[in-house]
């Protein structure tokens, strides 16, 4: 809006709406808060100026124990979206070949339409055992295919978040990479944690540059809060988003510094994003 006062000329300054970057939690940060009191956790968390979050909370066709419409009423009611969530069911540990399929897609069915009515855009894989044999990690590859076949069917994504576990080999092959070869792009995307990733030797940026595309969620972490530890070059990993395909930001704190409370933790770390000039307002737009 232009302003004119005494034949000058004035722009205003942004509104705090105006100047807010797209960034959102992955609730697992404030997990013992949540458990004490959600509703305070989820105010104080969208007063931090988060966009949207990212639940871990999952079960039986519930959210926090709360049905799909009444966790995105509470979600929306402060402020913020319901963006994605955490939520799995492994195949059977001790012989995927023993897989009850009729219990697992009965399994699926409930989860995906649960989502679906939480107003979830994704549902991300977040673990699973490390497989014993290749043949048992190319089962998980057609497991998330077909899964993925079912989210988007819905209108969902699907997607893998990796830990450090992923970059080892199994029979000679590096298993992230397996997976990114062995997964349908169209129904399958790889939410990449940046801290883990890094943890297993290797680079962000260069996954981006071999997998163009691959990674339309990014989970922001470090070893405590964002940009604590100096191991992750957060500006190249932002510079190089577009590559990544990313669309989405998430950020997830799993340990704090001593003497932080996880609602000091976060704060930091929205704070320390907010004030990087290479942190773009949105990436999804």
């Amino acid at each position: 809006m232009v302003v004119l006062l005494g034949g000058l000329l004035f722009l205003p300054a942004c509104t705090q709406d105006q100047k807010k970057k797209e960034i959102y939690l992955q609730l697992y940060s404030v997990r013992d808060d949540i458990k004490a009191d959600y509703t305070g956790t989820i105010a104080q968390v969208a007063e931090m100026g988060y966009t949207g979050v990212e639940p871990a909370g999952y079960a039986d066709g519930k959210f926090y124990g709360l049905t799909p419409a009444e966790f995105k009423k509470s979600i929306e009611d402060v402020g913020m979206e319901v963006l994605s969530s955490h939520t799995a069911r492994p195949l059977n540990d001790d012989s995927i070949a023993a897989t009850n399929w009729d219990e697992v897609w009965a399994w699926w069915d409930t989860a995906i339409q649960a989502h679906k009515e939480a107003g979830m855009k994704y549902i991300v894989f977040p673990w699973m055992n490390t497989p014993a044999t290749l043949a048992d990690l190319q089962a998980y590859c057609d497991y998330f295919n077909q899964i993925g076949e079912r989210c988007n069917a819905a209108g969902l994504r699907f997607g893998y978040h990796n830990h450090d576990f992923e970059f080892k080999e199994i029979e000679g092959q590096l298993m992230y990479d397996y997976m990114l070869n062995n997964t349908d792009p169209s129904k399958v995307f790889f939410q990449m944690d940046v801290y883990w990733l890094g943890e297993g030797g290797k680079d962000p940026v260069e996954y981006f540059n071999n997998y163009p595309g691959r990674f339309e969620l990014l989970h922001i972490k470090d070893e405590l809060e964002i940009g604590q530890s100096g191991k992750v070059d957060f500006e190249n990993i932002y510079n190089n988003a577009g590559t990544a395909g990313a669309k989405y930001m998430i950020v997830e704190v799993e340990r704090y510094s001593e003497g932080l409370t996880p609602f000091e933790s976060i704060k930091e770390s929205i704070d320390f994003l907010n004030d990087a000039p290479y942190v773009k307002a949105s990436y999804s737009k």
